[in-house]
């Protein structure tokens, strides 16, 4: 099955919610060191909550991006680990992160462009709107 992610019912669009999804990449991108346990997970990404790790995980194993491995032990031991198909992911995570922390400088530069631009308007517009009265 090819799909197109332009067509409205194509489940393609599914994947690219799941792998455009903030934590999932992140997660991909801790586990390309090796398999971890939720814990080394979420203390290596600031500001996952264990609910959202939780979630996010549970996502990328329906998706069959990461494997989740259950020992009998007391306690119990959990290990997530990327597949195969996780993996392949791989190329793209890093891409994304390099080019963020590239280009950090430059997107904030730009959001207080607009932001500073926005102020104005919305002044000029005020401005407007008391002289008319």
């Amino acid at each position: 099955m090819t799909g197109n992610v332009f067509a409205a019912e194509c489940p393609s669009r599914q994947v690219l919610d799941r792998i455009g999804d903030r934590w999932s990449i992140l997660v991909v991108r801790v586990l390309a060191d090796g398999t971890l346990r939720h814990g080394a997970i979420a203390a290596r990404i600031g500001g996952i909550t264990p609910k959202m790790l939780t979630q996010t995980l549970r996502g990328l194993e329906r998706d069959g991006l990461v494997t989740r491995t259950v020992y009998a032990e007391i306690p119990p031991r959990v290990e997530y680990a990327l597949t195969g198909l996780g993996r392949s992911l791989l190329g793209l995570t890093r891409a994304l992160e390099e080019w963020a922390e590239t280009h950090i400088d430059d997107v904030e530069a730009a959001r207080a462009a607009y932001d500073d631009a926005a102020q104005e308007r919305a002044g000029s517009d005020q401005r407007r709107a008391a002289s008319r009265k």
